[in-house]
């Protein structure tokens, strides 16, 4: 018998209400970012005329003309992402532009899309009249870092940063598995929380393995869905992922160069098994519940679909981990599954204002907690990375991540 959410109708309309103010915020960030642009047009007239003057004879204002061509070649690439919201499940009312209110399911429903297009929603509810939406800043800066998440997934520029983070994890899952003929690979599921764009989960499926990943964010499911089901050919949209900020950028056209996705058009042989299921990865993975599937017999559209309700306790043989989430782990995973950990300790929730509980481990904390859970940890080093890093700007964060293998012990 498939699980029974027991999720509130207050829950789901609030779902709904986010749902709604994403795509809402996609739909503002053509508006939103010429206001800001256009504020530093503003600006040059509260100078002196001679200051004015000097700021001419550099380009400046040229260069605000630019920003805002480029935004407009970003807004067309965004309104393609938010062209079916209905994918999920969510029914948007038309109405007034960048309005609409949608329908769904709440946080931990596991609504899932497969790389086939083959999708489940059995959720509906109806709402009243829609409402305007005005996106806040921390809203746009969400659409911003999707535009650069596009970069480090599915950009050939991205490659060198994300070969030094999803490299090693790879690696690692070839050698747990070496002794498996790569034919039978796909009878060994790999679980990806946190899977952003996609691509880390995709690599996982091309090699051969059944790959699903989970992600909670709507802004990184709706661009997801774009690359992985809608994509034609190489290089098939245009972004300018860097004109957000003029802040540490050594020329113009640092600041306003073009990055074309994606680098691959993601397709998987007959008989792949990749999908994405949207949704909390506690609610989904940490009760031992039944997540409803839809299967394909391929990876590029072909075959019947068929529908099936699943446990996860114990059926899943190896994962990339949010350390958080551990116990859940342990739990799913098969006895001499492994676990693949990568990047840096940050706490999401550390000096939050919202009340929500928060337990802050240092790394040797994190790593004594997975043995007295039963993983035995090995392969451990440290990897130099960035993340969403401008490779000409002038500034760069880089990690000094974890990595380490951790099977679970029989």
């Amino acid at each position: 018998m498939p699980h029974t959410h027991s999720h509130s109708d207050a829950d789901i309309e609030e779902e709904q209400r986010h749902f709604n103010n994403v795509i809402s915020t996609f739909q503002k960030y053509a508006s939103y970012s010429l206001a800001a642009n256009n504020r530093r047009r503003k600006d040059i007239y509260t100078l002196p005329k001679a200051d004015q003057d000097l700021l001419g004879t550099l380009g400046y204002k040229e260069k605000l003309d630019a920003v805002d061509r480029a935004i407009l070649v970003n807004a067309e690439f965004l309104s393609r992402i938010v062209e079916d919201p209905e994918i999920f499940g969510h029914d948007v009312d038309e109405g007034e532009e960048e309005e609409g209110e949608a329908e769904g399911d709440g946080h931990g429903h596991a609504h899932e899309h497969s790389h086939d297009h083959n999708h489940d929603h059995s959720h509906s509810h109806s709402h009243g009249t829609p409402k305007k939406y005005k996106p806040n800043e921390g809203d746009m800066d969400k659409v911003r870092s999707t535009l650069k998440q596009f970069v480090r997934d599915w950009s050939e520029e991205g490659k060198d940063e994300r070969e030094t983070a999803y490299g090693p994890m790879k690696e690692a899952l070839l050698a747990h598995f070496h002794d498996i003929p790569e034919r039978e690979r796909r009878n060994f599921r790999v679980l990806v929380p946190g899977a952003g764009l996609g691509r880390l989960a995709y690599d996982v499926a091309s090699l051969g393995f059944a790959c699903q990943g989970n992600e909670f964010s709507h802004y990184m499911l709706l661009a997801s869905y774009l690359i992985l089901n809608k994509t034609s050919h190489t290089n098939q949209h245009t972004l300018h992922p860097y004109i957000h900020t003029f802040s540490n950028a050594p020329t113009s056209s640092s600041l306003l160069r073009a990055v074309s996705i994606p680098d691959v058009v993601p397709t998987l042989p007959r008989g792949s098994d990749f999908s994405l299921v949207a949704g909390d990865f506690e609610e989904i993975y940490g009760g031992g519940q039944e997540t409803k599937r839809a299967r394909s017999g391929s990876g590029q559209g072909e075959g019947e679909e068929e529908e099936d309700y699943e446990p996860q306790n114990g059926m899943w043989d190896a994962a990339k981990n949010i350390i958080n989430y551990l116990r859940i782990i342990h739990r799913i995973l098969a006895p001499g599954g492994v676990w693949v950990n990568m990047g840096p300790l940050l706490w999401h929730w550390e000096n939050n204002t919202t009340n929500d509980p928060s337990i802050e481990l240092d790394l040797e904390e994190v790593k004594e907690l997975a043995r007295k859970i039963g993983f035995d940890i090995s392969n451990e080093r440290t990897i130099d990375a960035t993340y969403v890093t401008n490779s000409e700007g002038m500034l760069g964060y880089t990690y000094r991540a974890a990595f380490w293998t951790a099977t679970k012990r029989i």
